[in-house]
């Protein structure tokens, strides 16, 4: 694993953003409530800033209004002219990067953590760059650390020669945290309160770190996608089949969440 980028300097500036989907409601939610009560997400070394990023598509929950918030992170649409017919994810792009960025300037945050759901019964999922965000990488071991009962997975979602696009992208650091299953539109108690405790274990490594604590090498897991599988279609493009019962298990007693293959596996130097 590289070594390259982690952070010379204490982390100074830090937000926490929900409702980038306005209808992955934990993220929504939680962002709600430290917008009337920030203090939680304060640390001694650090400030940190909950941000809504979508909220036109949280009044409406729906995931997006016109296109997807978190693609749109991109020199592509974030230095384009703007014009008053922009996509309205493209003008809120802009205006989180002016917040939060700007991207790839030493203005930017120091680090930002965005919270998502997903339908699948995945557990906790950690969606970091690549393994070349040291930082991040030790993070990740840090939230698995917290609860090792419980399946927290390392996802690493960059193309090699891409460029990054998500919300989180914009900060120096950053990280996706993302629980499920849960369904679009509704918030569970037990995720709400997961995804709580896990921003709260992500501010108090941020602390230690500040803090000057050193952090051992270690080696975990990574996954990466590989390809998408599409449902069986008919030639009409209908379903013609569905998720097995066997791998679904949603809400199923004592039934543990699905284990993808093996993608990658990680090794993390010290920090």
């Amino acid at each position: 694993m590289c070594s390259w980028p982690v952070p010379r300097e204490p982390l100074r500036r830090v937000a926490v953003t929900g409702g980038t989907h306005g209808n992955e409601m934990s993220g929504v939610y939680l962002a709600q409530h430290w917008l009337r009560a920030p203090g939680e997400l304060q640390r001694p070394s650090f400030s940190a800033m909950p941000v809504l990023a979508n909220p036109a598509a949280t009044a409406a929950c729906r995931r997006y209004v016109d296109r997807d918030l978190n693609r749109t992170f991109t020199s592509t649409f974030l230095t384009a002219r703007a014009h008053p017919d922009d996509p309205y994810e493209v003008k809120r792009a802009r205006e989180l990067n002016q917040l939060l960025g700007p991207k790839a300037s030493g203005r930017a945050f120091d680090f930002i953590l965005d919270l998502h759901n997903t339908t699948a019964n995945m557990g906790t999922c950690l969606i970091s760059e690549s393994t070349h965000n040291v930082f991040a990488m030790h993070l990740c071991r840090h939230l698995q650390m917290q609860s090792p009962e419980l399946p927290c997975r390392v996802l690493l979602y960059q193309v090699p020669g891409e460029e990054s696009y998500s919300l989180y992208s914009v900060a120096k650091n950053g990280m996706g945290l993302e629980l499920g299953p849960q369904p679009q539109g509704v918030l569970r108690a037990d995720l709400s309160t997961r995804m709580r405790a896990l921003v709260a274990a992500a501010l108090d490594f941020i602390q230690l770190f500040n803090q000057g604590t050193a952090f051992p090498a270690f080696e975990m897991e990574g996954y990466r996608a590989i390809r998408g599988m599409d449902f069986p279609r008919t030639e009409a493009g209908d379903l013609a089949g569905t998720v097995h019962p066997q791998l679904q298990a949603w809400e199923q007693p004592g039934r543990q969440p699905w284990h993808a293959p093996r993608a990658q596996l990680s090794t993390g130097p010290r920090l």
